[in-house]
């Protein structure tokens, strides 16, 4: 090594830079990946040769905050009692109340407080924290709602805390998504597991032979007994993987689709845990209260002056609520685009590129239903990976949705069509007429934070780079939404996804539109694909 550090020596500090931010990742995400870097294109890689991957040197312009993951995705151990059903927290036995004496009236634009005591199956209070409590206060007769601020003081006892931000009657109610044990049981599974489902890869020979084998993320979760097939992106040198074919050679992978869902080894008793006691209601503790307006002024509602939503905007929290169905948010002033005119004269001379996943999806289809003058180009093989295309000719629009790419958990689509989110922005020019719109979460969810992280770093290099090529393009992260309740995909799964996603682009000039909290505000059941009034209130 002497000739080699004489020969760098300028770039020593950098490289130790380097290397020690790989060092940190590598340790902190206990990324198990055994593959090879090969040049651009499919090649087979042999097991029995393989070695740990290289980040892609874009993962070293990641923000600070990510490179330390053990403080963004901390989370309260749970020490003890381990596979003791009854010494893990009960929905029915746990209780909330308020800080202070309850009062007549509470004034508008104030706070309304509450301790929260986590007990077990037994009655007992706990004494660690680790739960995922939600807290909403509603208002039904208003059709209103806004999240409450749940801080865990690791004890057993959680401080809730609500904005009261408008006039009338209004309640609170609070949900066990997880126990705390449960999410240890998660947060195993999530840390340990390389993968949690497979893919499908279907090739195709001159002859019109098929062969179908398994892909997904790295060479061991394909199953395979020989060498695997290795696809590397061009612009983000992300890695994708199939069993090499009994005779197809690799260049003829044509077709991508959903594989299974793996086997997930739990203890029954963690199961148990884990499952018998997700997202249930405690036991009203507090009862309804009534808002008053302010003294000085007349407004239903607790909104201060503001300025106009744009992108690079501090977030807040909450970022809004929910009033007559409308959301109203807390860091800007937005607008409402209730009609099919209002909406197309919002879009008209736009281009709109959305990227992501079904959810995402979901705005595509809600605006060609809402806006009838929106038409959808044929494409003719349309199928659940996109490309959909709808354009509105008198007012210049066009609507873009593809999915995102590998890992997708789709029918059968062809790989052609699977662009990932930085080889489409790379194609991109920008400018004051081009909107991109990102939608990434739920497909993560089965795999380690690694897998999720890696991606971000592609994806960020490839925003910040479009964003220096024509700053005024419109860049939209859309988080990731509540909804999924298993051990392979999880509202605690997709909280740490939304930390990541904030994390990433936080130093960007880009706008975030806070999924999470829009389908979680209401007293509505959890859906991954929610109703038409959060998918309007989203847009």
């Amino acid at each position: 090594m002497g000739p080699f550090v004489e020969q760098f020596k300028g770039y020593k500090n950098l490289i130790v830079a380097l290397v020690f931010l790989v060092w940190i990742l590598y340790f902190i995400l206990s990324l198990p990946d055994s593959t090879i870097h090969r040049p651009p294109g499919p090649r087979a890689a042999s097991k029995s040769a393989c070695k740990p991957t290289e980040y892609p040197s874009h993962l070293s312009f990641l923000p600070q905050e990510l490179a330390n993951l053990t403080h963004l995705l901390y989370w309260p151990p749970t020490p003890g009692d381990e596979g003791d059903i009854l010494a893990s927290t009960s929905p029915q036995t746990s209780t909330y109340r308020l800080r202070g004496p309850a009062q007549a009236s509470y004034a508008l634009g104030g706070y309304l407080e509450a301790i929260l005591v986590a007990r077990d199956h037994r009655g007992r209070p706990k004494t660690h924290g680790g739960d995922l409590f939600r807290a909403q206060l509603l208002g039904p007769g208003l059709k209103a709602g806004v999240p409450g601020d749940v801080q865990d003081l690791e004890n057993g006892t959680y401080l809730l805390s609500f904005p009261l931000l408008w006039a009338g009657q209004a309640r609170v109610q609070v949900r066990l998504i997880h126990s705390s044990e449960a999410v240890g049981v998660l947060r195993r599974i999530w840390r340990e597991k390389r993968a949690t489902v497979d893919f499908r890869g279907y090739f195709r020979g001159p002859t019109g032979a098929e062969e179908t084998v398994i892909c997904n993320v790295d060479p061991q979760s394909t199953g395979a007994k020989g060498p695997t097939c290795q696809y590397r992106d061009v612009v983000s040198s992300e890695l994708w993987f199939c069993a090499q074919p009994p005779t197809l050679p690799c260049n003829s992978l044509v077709g991508h689709s959903s594989g299974s869902y793996l086997k997930v080894t739990v203890p029954h008793d963690e199961a148990l845990l884990a499952w018998n006691v997700t997202d249930k209601v405690l036991p009203q503790g507090i009862s309804p209260i009534q808002i008053r307006m302010a003294a000085t002024g007349n407004s239903s509602l607790a909104l201060s002056p503001q300025l106009p939503c744009r992108p690079g905007l501090p977030a807040s929290k909450p970022s809004g609520f929910y009033h007559q169905d409308v959301w109203h948010s807390l860091s800007c002033s937005g607008r409402s685009f209730s009609t099919a005119d209002s909406i197309l004269g919002c879009l008209a001379g736009h281009v709109i590129h959305m990227i992501g996943d079904s959810t995402l999806r979901q705005w595509w289809e809600y605006l060609r239903d809402k806006v009838p003058s929106l038409k959808p180009v044929d494409l003719h093989a349309i199928h659940q990976a996109g490309p959909l295309m709808a354009v509105e000719t008198t007012r210049g629009i066009v609507l873009n949705w593809r999915a995102h790419g590998w890992p997708l958990r789709c029918l059968r689509a062809p790989v052609a069509s699977l662009h990932s989110v930085a080889q489409e922005l790379s194609g991109l020019a920008g400018g004051p007429h081009t909107v991109v719109v990102l939608g990434l979460g739920a497909h993560f969810t089965t795999f380690p934070p690694s897998i999720f992280v890696r991606r971000l770093a592609g994806i960020r290099a490839a925003v910040a780079a479009l964003l220096a090529r024509e700053p005024r393009t419109l860049v939209i992260i859309k988080l990731a939404n509540t909804g999924y309740k298993s051990v392979y995909g999880s509202d605690w799964f997709t909280l740490q996804i939304n930390r990541l996603l904030r994390a990433a682009f936080a130093d960007l000039r880009v706008a975030f539109v806070d999924a999470w909290e829009m389908t979680s505000s209401l007293a509505l059941p959890d859906n991954i694909h929610p109703g038409r009034l959060i998918v309007s209130n989203e847009l």
